[in-house]
Formats: C-alpha cells, sequence, structure tokens
C-alpha cells in the first residue's frame, strides 16, 4: 500500500470517528499520530490543513514534523491556520521570504495579533528588500505596511554613520522612493488614521506632507487637514486653503500644537479674523 494511501486512510478513518463538529474540542491520538509521522506527505498535509477545525495541539505537532516542513507550501498553511498556537506561527513566519510574509499577513483567518506581529516583521524588513519588492509591498500589503513605506522618503539626505557627513541622495534614488510612497498612498487597505499617524511623525519628510496634501482621495478629509496644519512643512497657500473648512476654535487649538513657522500662523489667524 502506498504512503499516500495509507494516510488517506488514516485521516479517513480518524474523520469517521471524530467528525468536524467534534474535532474542534477533541483531538484524536491517531490524528496526532499521522501529523507526526515522518512518511507524511506534503499533499496529505496540506488536505489536513484546509480544515479549520483543527486543534492547536495537532497543528503544533504537525509543526514539529521536520519532514513535512520541508514543505514551503505546508509551512505557509500552517502559519495561515486560524488555530495555530501563535507561538509556532510567528516564528515560523520569521523564516519565510518577503512575499510569503505579506501573504500570511493578508489571510482572512489568521487571528488578528499574529497579523500584527507578522506585519512587524516586514516592516523590520523594509530597509532590507529591492525597491521592486517595496513597490509591491506599497501596492498590496497591509495598511500598516503601506504606512511604513509612506516614510520612505527622507527628503534626499543619507547620513554616513561612520564619518556623520550628510551627502544628497542622487535623482534617481529619490524618484524611486517617491514613487513607492506615492504607491503605498493609492494602497486600498491604507486608512485615515494611519495616513494622520504618518504625517505627524517627527521624521516625516516634506516630500509626503506635500505629496498627501496634494493627493485627490486624502486631501479632501478634515481630519487629515488638520494633521497637515499640525506639520511643519504644508505651504503658505495650502495651509490658507485647509484652514477655510476649520471652525475658529479648532483652528485655534491646531496652531497652538502646531509646528508651522510662525509667520504661516500669524497670517492663517489674520485671514480667519478678517473673514
Amino acid at each position: 500500500m502506498s504512503d499516500n494511501k495509507r494516510f488517506e486512510d488514516k485521516i479517513s478513518e480518524v474523520e469517521s470517528v471524530v467528525p468536524a463538529n467534534v474535532a474542534a474540542t477533541v483531538a484524536a491520538p491517531d490524528l496526532l499520530r499521522a501529523v507526526a509521522d515522518p512518511a507524511l506527505t506534503e499533499d496529505l498535509a496540506l488536505a489536513l490543513l484546509k480544515r479549520p477545525d483543527l486543534l492547536p495541539e495537532v497543528l503544533e505537532q504537525l509543526a514539529k514534523n521536520v519532514h513535512a516542513l520541508k514543505s514551503r507550501k505546508v509551512k505557509i498553511a500552517i502559519a495561515s491556520h486560524p488555530h495555530t498556537p501563535r507561538h509556532v506561527s510567528v516564528p515560523m513566519a520569521r523564516q519565510f521570504y518577503t512575499f510569503d510574509l505579506m501573504k500570511v499577513a493578508l489571510s482572512p483567518g489568521v487571528p488578528a495579533d499574529v497579523k500584527i506581529a507578522i506585519d512587524d516583521v516586514l516592516i523590520s524588513r523594509l530597509k532590507t528588500v529591492t525597491v521592486g519588492e517595496r513597490l509591491t509591498l506599497a501596492r498590496r500589503a497591509s495598511g500598516r505596511v503601506a504606512a511604513a513605506l509612506l516614510l520612505d522618503v527622507d527628503d534626499g539626505k543619507i547620513v554616513n554613520e561612520k564619518s556623520g557627513n550628510v551627502p544628497t541622495k542622487d535623482a534617481e534614488t529619490l524618484a524611486r522612493e517617491t514613487r513607492v510612497m506615492q504607491t503605498a498612498l493609492e494602497n486600498p487597505r491604507l486608512t485615515e488614521a494611519l495616513v494622520i499617524s504618518s504625517v505627524l511623525r517627527p521624521c516625516t519628510s516634506a516630500a509626503l506632507v506635500q505629496a498627501v496634501a496634494r493627493h485627490e482621495k486624502w486631501s479632501r478629509r478634515r481630519e487629515i487637514r488638520a494633521a497637515l496644519l499640525r506639520t511643519e512643512h504644508l505651504s503658505l497657500a495650502r495651509a490658507l486653503e485647509f484652514s477655510h473648512e476649520i471652525p475658529a476654535p479648532l483652528l485655534q487649538e491646531v496652531l497652538a500644537s502646531s509646528r508651522l513657522p510662525g509667520k504661516i500662523k500669524e497670517q492663517l489667524l489674520r485671514e480667519r479674523a478678517a473673514r
């Protein structure tokens, strides 16, 4: 009897004794033995991982099967399963390639805390991946990753850690980084709250503030306009435009905590008083 046939019979036998609606509370010993068997094939492991009712102990046991883990597909399926323990899925995911990480983070069944942990792994890698990979992530990754990529442009300066010099970036590098930022602004998973958080960071570049201020979608949001008025990089023309739609008491509150130059703040208040 072939290995495939033997394991199919074993899993069928387990399922006949432990139906799907019961397996969510009872881990069949035969199933635990089956997933631990070094002869378990990729196809059967993947077929088993399609079951949404697998218990954490079954998934943990499968994650210890070094032969099954030789399959990239099996590892991704384990990390993506909704019942895989966090102490199993997160360390496993750290071994994945960039786009495999993205795939797991976007899987609908993955618990929220695991998605956040995987996003953090992706964000920690952003400076080490290629521009092409960053563009793909900017377009398709989660909102948190897209928000991190909004900070990819630093206004053309790179500090040399050894010498302390600050050489200017070349135009080609700046163009690539700006393209990543612009792509991230179009990410459908990016939220207003994430955009606001990004523009209000102390390290936010003038390029990001200006891009958001000109953006067809984001520049129309009142809360984002108020956030932009708190930054130091907004132009006088944009500041005047955005301040017109903000009630006077709120405008005073915004400007009180704003990093805009004093002359621009004074101009905004004079304009408001004259209306």
